[in-house]
């Protein structure tokens, strides 16, 4: 909103309220990020006391220090970047392409097949017969355990089925086959290209679930080398912890529960900026893809 000079004061009023309330929601969604960001530079008697709200105090970089000191952090950011990248890829291309097929008008039996997906959403077959059934697959321990049984979700699916039935026109589709166009071409040359608001929405879901994936490794992963960021945190969270039954003195215990504490906080950092980076990138696509796919049913 902008103010003009032909504004009434009631106008005017209404910007103050909006533009106050705007403020409001975006410092409570701001404020616990920038309070793991300064929490976890600051001393964590401090943290604990309530001393910290809006500057670090006691500033350490212990926490960071930790973490990085661990070999492994790398290799837990190589290996989440793989599944996350590889798992977009795969999560996109089978996604887009199932969901093109229900969102065409002559495609036979449609509404069985949408029903079929539908009913997995509502009832499955649980955690022991996954694990069974990836094992039976020979995918335990290695990288299709984290990137395929989770490709395809059917909310994602219902959203890119709407977007297409929204934004390809059966004329479009029409009037390309009267040019000789097949139906791969079609959808290669004319849809991918019309749909790169909805597949980078999917990309950004496929990146973030995995980056955050820490249930599917810990179940299906035992070697350490193919363990993803967030299970090398989580490791490197409880051996900071102080073991029970150790003989130690009252500074020693004080001291690692200080590091445990800072620890936990600089992971959350160290987990979650690179997708904080990525996400600017994409926003518009995904405010766009999101409000587009989600209008009709």
């Amino acid at each position: 909103m902008f103010r003009t000079k032909n504004q009434s004061s009631e106008d005017r009023l209404f910007d103050t309220i909006s533009y106050l309330s705007l403020i409001f929601f975006a410092l409570i969604v701001l404020y616990p990020l920038y309070f793991i960001i300064i929490a976890s530079i600051s001393d964590p008697d401090m943290v604990s006391s309530g001393q910290i709200w809006f500057l670090p105090k006691g500033i350490t970089f212990d926490g960071y220090k930790r973490i990085f000191e661990d070999n492994s952090i790398l290799l837990g950011y190589r290996n989440t970047l793989i599944y996350a990248g590889l798992g977009a890829i795969i999560s996109v291309a089978m996604t887009v392409s199932g969901a093109y097929p229900l969102a065409r008008k002559d495609f036979y039996g449609r509404n069985f097949f949408m029903a079929v997906f539908v009913f997995t959403m509502f009832f499955g077959g649980g955690l022991i017969p996954t694990y069974l059934l990836v094992k039976s697959l020979g995918m335990l321990d290695t990288i299709w355990a984290m990137v395929i049984p989770g490709a395809v979700s059917v909310w994602n699916l219902i959203i890119t089925r709407t977007f297409f039935q929204l934004n390809i026109p059966e004329e479009l589709r029409e009037a390309a086959f009267m040019d000789g166009c097949s139906d791969l071409r079609f959808f290669v040359k004319i849809v991918l290209p019309l749909s790169r608001p909805i597949i980078a929405v999917l990309a950004l879901f496929a990146i973030v679930g995995q980056w955050n994936g820490f249930f599917d490794a810990l179940i299906y992963l035992s070697n350490e080398k193919l363990y993803p960021l967030q299970l090398v945190l989580r490791k490197i969270l409880i051996q900071s912890e102080p073991q029970l039954g150790m003989m130690v003195d009252v500074d020693t215990l004080a001291a690692k529960l200080k590091v445990r504490e800072l620890i936990k906080y600089s992971s959350i950092v160290v987990s979650s900026v690179p997708v904080l980076i990525i996400y600017p990138f994409i926003q518009k696509y995904f405010v766009k893809g999101v409000m587009i796919g989600s209008i009709k049913g």
